[in-house]
């Protein structure tokens, strides 16, 4: 069968030296990016600071806009922001937690970063934050997280695609049921965007925020955060900065928030950031994320299937609805197969307590899917694991 999807592999170059699958950490860098950042720096040797007036001011909206088709956004509703864990506190700085709502309903599986974010922040704002635990270390109960929102719920603020197990909440659900309650919701997508298809007008989210680190194949540092038009009318955030007032060039006081999705920029954008993080998103784009997603729940089955054969424990779900595109899988010796693996030119990674993660993504073949079990089976089988022991991998 051929995979029209393999069209894109010449996209990376990285592809040609290893199997790489590791998308869920780092995605593979798209061949154009070394363009891109050549133009970073020769708009700035040839412009000096007039490059700000040659485009560069005017990036984390246009560079949102490459992103905004992924999630079903509009243009003109995607900011890019340089990390999540910034973005979701300017979120959570907006919200209005008196009147008798005080609440913040997250869950113990979502991304530590932004749980350190929000408790932290929700203390200085006089509100509690409610976390949903999870019974499996795997899956969030859906009707236990609803029954956490109440009459007192101003934020719910949760991973849509949790990292630890690539679980995939229903988001449709959630907002549905929260906003029925009155509370807003909040969506931390970064493993799911890129990977899943997203769409923001569909599920009625009010923020959803993610980054192009990973499935999206835009390097560090390009994050971005959608906002509805409703929630940008109603909300400004308190954690801003001078890019987000109506005139930020006028230097004026006090703070006249600009409209629209202008409002949650923050202060000077990181702008080789921004020159990297655009190709990978055209890329998917063209590739197609209904295309995208079939081709990842193909793997990523065939994977829990190899998993199942030898008996390894697999820390993902079951359901193919419920399964982001990472599995994990437990096997002996884990931590020094994994490095033995890297030495193999095999790039996965791996985390204590779940085992080794693989992530396929649009641009991995089949065989490549086979090939990490197999080269497993031969570490395990050749004692090769030995002599990496005491030298753990960097949980990512």
């Amino acid at each position: 069968m051929t995979d029209p999807l393999l069209r894109f592999r010449d996209e990376f170059p990285i592809l040609a030296r290893c199997t790489y699958l590791v998308s869920n950490s780092l995605g593979a860098m798209p061949r154009a990016v070394p363009e891109r950042l050549a133009e970073y720096t020769d708009a700035w040797a040839q412009w000096g600071v007039r490059a700000w007036a040659r485009g560069w001011w005017e990036m984390p909206l246009t560079v949102g806009d490459a992103v905004a088709p992924l999630i079903g956004a509009a243009a003109q509703e995607v900011a890019m922001a340089p990390t999540v864990t910034l973005a979701q506190s300017a979120i959570l700085s907006a919200i209005d937690f008196s009147r008798g709502r005080d609440t913040v309903v997250m869950t113990q599986l979502d991304f530590p970063s932004v749980r350190y974010a929000v408790e932290a922040l929700a203390a200085r704002f006089g509100a509690r934050v409610v976390v949903v635990p999870s019974e499996d270390g795997i899956s969030i109960d859906q009707a236990r997280l609803h029954a956490a929102i109440d009459e007192r719920t101003a934020l719910v603020c949760v991973s849509h695609v949790l990292f630890r197990s690539a679980y995939i909440l229903d988001a449709d659900a959630l907002c549905a049921h929260a906003h029925r309650l009155g509370a807003v919701v909040s969506l931390d997508a970064y493993h799911s965007v890129g990977v899943i298809p997203v769409d923001v007008k569909r599920s009625g989210v009010d923020f959803l925020t993610g980054g192009v680190l990973k499935w999206l194949c835009g390097g560090p540092g390009g994050c971005f955060v959608y906002a509805s038009p409703e929630a940008s009318a109603r909300f400004a955030p308190a954690l801003t900065g001078w890019q987000a007032h109506q005139r930020p060039f006028a230097f004026e006081e006090p703070m006249a928030f600009a409209s629209g999705i202008a409002r949650w920029l923050g202060g000077t954008p990181v702008v080789p950031a921004l020159y990297a993080a655009v190709e990978g998103p055209r890329l998917l784009a063209q590739a197609g994320m209904e295309a995208i997603r079939a081709k990842s729940l193909r793997q990523t089955a065939r994977l829990v299937t190899l998993a199942d054969e030898r008996g390894y424990k697999v820390s993902a779900p079951r359901d193919p609805a419920r399964r982001g595109g990472t599995i994990a899988f437990d096997v002996p010796h884990g931590a020094e197969v994994a490095q033995a693996l890297l030495a193999r030119d095999v790039v996965i990674d791996y985390r204590p307590g779940a085992g080794i993660r693989v992530a396929p993504h649009f641009y991995t073949t089949d065989d490549e899917v086979e090939r990490v079990v197999r080269e497993i089976d031969s570490i395990l089988a050749t004692d090769a694991w030995r002599g990496y022991e005491g030298n753990r991998p960097r949980v990512t």
